[in-house]
């Protein structure tokens, strides 16, 4: 038996609800299978550790971090910490010293799910996105010059290195060929005419040793254009930091909406753990009401099955969730039921067997 160790770190808001219901759910699919066990240690990092503390995780908790195969993160941010702080001293600290250069979006419109589109066709729906995860215009590089003046002026540069841009054009190509599709490149190389020209270089040089993918490249504008009026056009998707955030949360509202939305932060290589999360926000409103949705948090967790090679149980998450959305088995509020966070997870834990 293969033991997984993840780190859970539930954040703000109602990440602590939402994760919660994941842990069962993959704790449902190791008694159901037995070729793995999952081992799960909580840490209270977040805005109100940052509080108390004034740090959003201790100094050493990338080193502590390393101890473990895989993290589950349930959602970053809360009033009075303001947000360059949360994300950048915990989430991008993660990812960008853990190198997950990765981040893979599923932007698909499952069975049941609400999508405001008029007259698209489910099967329109479904994308994955290959976001470059680790620089480009998230990299945090750049000068504030001449605070509070009349020539105060701000810098922010996007970094983009061969290796980053290579690698994670590849990790697409290589995804595209596996699931035979498409690869669309998003960029803006017409007005960002040094890191888009680059990373509009870097693919076609890459794509030369992939004759068998079928290959298209959008400006990003076009791109969010297409995602609404013609999604069909686009399959596996490769693009920057920033063009992927916005897109992806695109994606999400034309399939159904934030509370079904996951996304996979990963090291490829395995050198180090993989993070695996819902990409909605702390939702603070309702947090303690326990009437959050827990089925993105779910899917990322067939997310991390995916990861260690256990899709068949990954792909037994998806199809419970579209049951549970079609047959409207305890949903909770935002997808029109009454359920609560609890009664979501328990709803789909017995679905699962």
């Amino acid at each position: 038996m293969t033991e997984i160790k993840v780190a859970v770190i539930p954040g703000d808001g109602i990440g602590k609800e939402v994760c919660k219901e994941a842990i069962r759910v993959l704790n449902r699919v190791s008694e159901l299978d037995g070729r793995m066990s999952f081992t799960f240690t909580e840490f209270p990092w977040g805005c109100q550790y940052y509080l108390e503390t004034g740090e959003m995780m201790p100094k050493d908790g990338i080193e502590t971090l390393k101890a473990y195969d895989a993290i589950l993160l349930g959602a970053v941010g809360y009033p009075g910490v303001p947000d360059h702080i949360s994300l950048r001293d915990l989430l991008l600290r993660i990812r960008h010293d853990f190198d997950e250069y990765v981040n893979l979006r599923p932007v698909k419109l499952l069975k049941g799910a609400y999508c405001p589109l008029k007259d698209t066709p489910r099967e329109d729906i479904d994308m994955i996105f290959v976001r470059e995860n680790s620089e480009g215009e998230y990299a945090g590089s750049g000068a504030w010059l001449y605070p509070d003046s009349e020539q105060e002026v701000v810098i922010q540069n996007g970094v983009f290195s061969r290796k980053g841009c290579e690698r994670v054009i590849r990790y697409a190509y290589e995804l595209a060929r596996k699931e035979k599709k498409t690869l669309t490149s998003v960029s803006k190389g017409n007005a960002l005419n040094y890191s888009m020209v680059f990373w509009d270089k870097i693919f076609k040089e890459v794509g030369e040793e992939y004759p068998d993918v079928e290959t298209h490249t959008l400006l990003v504008d076009a791109a969010s254009m297409f995602m609404v009026k013609d999604p069909k056009r686009l399959q596996v998707v490769v693009t920057s930091n920033l063009f992927g955030d916005i897109l992806t949360d695109l994606g999400a509202a034309i399939s159904g909406g934030m509370g079904l939305a996951a996304g996979a932060n990963l090291n490829p290589e395995r050198k180090f753990p993989s993070m695996f999360e819902p990409i909605h926000g702390s939702a603070p409103d309702i947090a303690g009401k326990g009437i959050a949705n827990p089925l993105a948090t779910i899917w990322a967790a067939s997310q991390l099955l995916d990861f260690f090679g256990y899709e068949d149980w990954g792909a037994k998450i998806i199809a419970c969730i579209e049951k549970m959305l079609t047959e409207k088995i305890s949903l909770t509020p935002d997808q029109g039921g009454t359920a609560s966070t609890e009664e979501c997870g328990k709803a789909l834990t017995a679905l699962l067997g």
